[in-house]
């Protein structure tokens, strides 16, 4: 589940019990409008801190994840979105249909491998190179092209340089992909498996075992008897 998921049932759970605590403390314990006010307040960070924390050792044990780890991986999450709003920025600058296609595939690309971290963080040891590496260079020479593209010189060095730039992005662009086919590894492994069980259990009804020294004929008349 997402973190969106996750605060939505936090509130789902938490305001009731705000409003059901701000009741008690003010009509049977008559402690006054601004006192209730306080306390059930009191009550919602409380038990909002306590969800979340259950959420959070939920999601650890699921995935077999230590505290550490946990928050390791929470950090690079917040410092990869702080990354593609970084890329998002670019759009505007870019100068040709094909940079901003090729702006847009890599932002693609990368919006989906975070995503499936998000949902499943154990995936991070699968992208670590995505992380660590990738993202980052995308960052970096897609904000050294769009200023190189936006200055009013442009000779034959210039137009090199621009050149050999979009030749890397697409590279890292290519690399990416590889990424996100390694984060996606497990579930494709996982999905081969489901579909030979289920060839095999297929293929086990249309040719059913017969027992030693039985025939066809033997079966079919021992339906009918």
């Amino acid at each position: 589940m997402t973190e969106v998921g996750q605060s939505i049932i936090r509130h789902f759970i938490n305001i009731p019990i705000m409003i059901s605590s701000w009741f008690i403390f003010f009509f049977p314990v008559e402690s006054g409008f601004l006192i209730s006010s306080a306390v059930a307040l009191g009550v919602y960070v409380v038990s909002n801190f306590s969800i979340k924390k259950l959420q959070r050792r939920s999601i650890m044990k699921k995935h077999q994840l230590t505290l550490s780890e946990y928050f390791h991986i929470q950090k690079q999450l917040k410092e990869a979105n702080k990354k593609i709003q970084a890329l998002n920025s670019h759009y505007l600058k870019v100068r040709s249909i094909s940079s901003f296609k090729q702006l847009f595939e890599m932002t693609r690309l990368a919006k989906r491998i975070i995503s499936l971290v998000k949902t499943n963080p154990r995936k991070f040891y699968q992208a670590e190179r995505f992380f660590y590496a990738h993202l980052d260079s995308a960052v970096e020479l897609t904000t050294k092209y769009t200023f190189l593209v936006s200055q009013p010189v442009k000779d034959i060095e210039m137009k090199i340089a621009l050149q050999d730039t979009r030749d890397t992005l697409q590279s890292i662009s290519a690399v990416m992909e590889d990424d996100l086919k390694d984060v996606l590894s497990a579930d494709i492994e996982h999905l081969k498996m489901e579909l030979d069980f289920a060839k095999l259990s297929v293929g086990t009804k249309e040719n059913p075992l017969y027992l030693k020294g039985e025939s066809e004929h033997e079966r079919k008349f021992s339906k009918h008897k």
